[in-house]
């Protein structure tokens, strides 16, 4: 035996395996190109965990050597040791093409295929290999790898089953089940087998990860909280325990505990914008105005285009009386979005508050634009064609409303003061009675058609309507006045006196007014 081979060998032996290593690496140094040196050297490293430095001395020996019988499988290994199974793959061909004898370098080529994700040709030689060995628990394993990599779920399932059946403990193959289930949303399977890996490994983060989303899934949310703390204990560093749990104990209404989770995911990746959006939504539910602003002004400076966002923000500014930076949040959603509408609808209403009666009414016509049956459209479109002089259009958009919604008070108040503004006194008369279908009682709407009675000579009726009218606002000094002038019309000159006399304790300046006066 070479004498550096036999030193090395005695070193070995008596386990000091780096000074091995050492006497072999000096002789291949001096020039002594004997394989078993490099051979040896190379097995030393493998026992030293020292992969890389195994897999080039492998390699070394496989261009000394290109058809060695082992140099070319243990540098798959090695190979596969590190992750680079690209090389494993073609190391380990290369392997099984010097000696088609090797079953070990045809099950390593699958199982290297599969990792390099190429899974159809790895189950073309794991079917090889199955039908040489086929009690073989690994390549069953690898097959049901393959099955489940191509979507071939039904297969995967029978294979993994395979497994369990000689080894009921593989957790590897319980774990894929799962993963596969949850995949597929069979959640009476993936509960089987998350169970039955609870049972083996009782802090299985894969099991316990899948009862959760199980349990949320069907609504189960407590359970899910149960499972995402144990989670978050576990695993306290990783982020998304920490959102889930939020997520869990927002759909509880847990909204405290939902903010501390969502507190302690933003904290562990500060870029997450729906971990912001989300605790934005709670902190706004929980009317906690200028923290929830802070989370939206955070989710938006992560991704600008988040519609749903950029309308709960505007909200909040609302609140906080920032309107007019509001209405700027509301003008950049875009229009192709679901939210554009409500938006463009809360921007008009803000300009119809400010006076600004006619970038409201284009605000509203765009809202009708994109959902025609909207009736509140229609109707805040008429009150600003009303204030902006255009009664014709007001009217349409009143009577648009009405047919949508036919039991709007707001649009039948609307088309009345329209009717009395032009003296159309016919047409506020029909009105009437739909307003009192609709159930509109208010006092003014009741005194302007005690107008419209008295002008058309119903005294009786203009009688009822201003008594109606005081019955529900004794302090109405105009219903007061003119329910005086028709009790004289009618002759009752001592009830009209007792009207003005009450009036006049009022407010005498009215009292004395000459005439009815609309409200």
């Amino acid at each position: 035996m070479n004498r550096t081979l036999s030193k090395a060998t005695s070193q070995r032996a008596d386990g000091k395996l780096a000074a091995a290593a050492s006497t072999l690496r000096r002789a291949i140094e001096a020039g002594d190109g004997d394989a078993a040196l490099y051979s040896m050297l190379a097995q030393i490293q493998y026992e030293m965990d020292d992969f890389g430095a195994a897999a080039s001395t492998y390699a070394q020996l496989t261009e000394r050597e290109s058809a060695h019988r082992t140099a070319h499988f243990n540098l798959a290994v090695c190979r596969g040791k590190l992750g680079d199974w690209e090389a494993a793959t073609e190391s380990f061909r290369r392997a099984f093409e010097i000696d088609g004898s090797r079953s070990d370098a045809l099950l390593g080529l699958g199982v290297a295929l599969i990792h390099s994700g190429y899974p159809q040709e790895a189950h073309e030689v794991l079917d090889k290999y199955l039908s040489l060995f086929p009690d073989n628990e690994e390549a069953i394993f690898a097959t049901a790898l393959t099955f489940q990599q191509t979507g071939r779920h039904a297969e995967a399932a029978e294979y993994y089953r395979k497994v369990l059946a000689r080894n009921p403990r593989c957790t590897e193959a319980l774990g894929n089940l799962v993963a596969m289930f949850i995949e597929t949303s069979d959640h009476e399977s993936a509960r089987r087998y998350a169970t039955m890996l609870a049972e083996l490994q009782p802090d299985s983060l894969v099991a316990k990860e899948a009862l959760a989303t199980i349990s949320y899934a069907e609504g189960d949310y407590p359970v899910a909280v149960k499972f995402r703390l144990d989670l978050a204990a576990l695993a306290p560093d990783q982020f998304e325990n920490w959102l889930n749990l939020g997520m869990a104990y927002q759909q509880m209404g847990e909204l405290a505990n939902a903010v501390e989770a969502y507190a302690q995911a933003v904290r562990l990746q500060p870029d997450s914008e729906h971990a912001w959006r989300n605790l934005g939504a709670c902190q706004q539910k929980r009317n906690e105005l200028a923290a929830a602003r802070t989370s939206y002004e955070e989710a938006l400076r992560i991704d600008p285009h988040q519609p749903a966002t950029i309308w709960n923000l505007g909200l909040i500014l609302e609140q906080q009386g920032e309107s007019r930076t509001a209405e700027d949040l509301y003008r950049g959603i875009p229009r192709d979005t679901p939210e554009w509408c409500d938006a463009i609808f809360r921007l008009g209403y803000l300009q119809l508050l400010r006076g600004d009666f006619v970038a409201s009414a284009q605000s509203f016509e765009s809202c009708i634009e994109q959902r025609h049956q909207w009736p509140e459209a229609y109707l805040n479109a008429g009150v600003a064609y009303t204030r902006l002089g255009a009664a014709d259009r007001a009217k349409l958009c009143f009577q648009e409303a009405l047919m949508l919604r036919p039991d709007c008070p707001e649009a039948v108040r609307g088309l009345v003061a329209l009717a009395l503004e032009a003296e159309e006194l016919e047409e506020a008369h029909a009105l009437y009675q739909t307003a009192l279908e609709v159930g509109e009682g208010s006092p003014e709407l009741d005194y302007n058609f005690g107008l419209v009675f008295q002008k058309r000579g119903e005294l009786e009726d203009a009688v009822a309507c201003y008594q109606r009218a005081l019955a529900e606002n004794r302090q109405f000094v105009e219903a007061l006045v003119n329910l005086g002038h028709v009790l004289k019309e009618i002759g009752q000159e001592e009830a009209a006196r007792s009207c003005w006399d009450r009036a006049i304790s009022k407010r005498p300046e009215l009292a004395l007014a000459a005439g009815p006066r609309r409200a």
